[in-house]
């Protein structure tokens, strides 16, 4: 072999590297897309206006919560050592009162089902029934 087969080799290897680079991105993006297929194919499905009325509960949720108490907060301070008083770390204390507004917003938005009959397998749900056989 000479150096332009040699080149020419390269050439040709370059280029079956990048078709193939090509056919793995087709492939890397078809597996996301599946991936995110099967994630979702459990999921209910909302339409773009229940979408809307979640989005509008959970902002009225957070819009209900005194951010301005500041009982709803751990705060520490620090002094630099010019002698000024710095705010070291600001905690909210109360998370569950925040999540608690949130999800009654967002409860008031549905109605919860009923659990099928134990004779009725007509639906399948995630419910574990356990009974305790002697």
């Amino acid at each position: 072999m000479n150096a332009n087969d040699l080149e020419l080799k390269i050439s040709g290897l370059q280029k079956a590297i990048e078709e193939h680079k090509a056919d793995a991105s087709r492939y890397e993006d078809e597996l996301k897309q599946t991936t995110k297929k099967l994630e979702d194919i459990n999921k209910p499905e909302l339409t773009p206006l229940q979408f809307d009325l979640i989005q509008e509960a959970i902002e009225r949720g957070v819009e209900e919560f005194d951010f301005d108490d500041d009982g709803n907060y751990d705060k520490e301070f620090g002094i630099n050592y010019d002698g000024k008083v710095h705010l070291e770390s600001l905690d909210l204390t109360c998370t569950y009162e925040l999540v608690e507004m949130i999800t009654s917003r967002v409860h008031k938005l549905f109605t919860e089902a009923e659990c099928p009959e134990e004779d009725d397998n007509s639906q399948l749900n995630n419910v574990t029934h356990v009974e305790k056989v002697i």
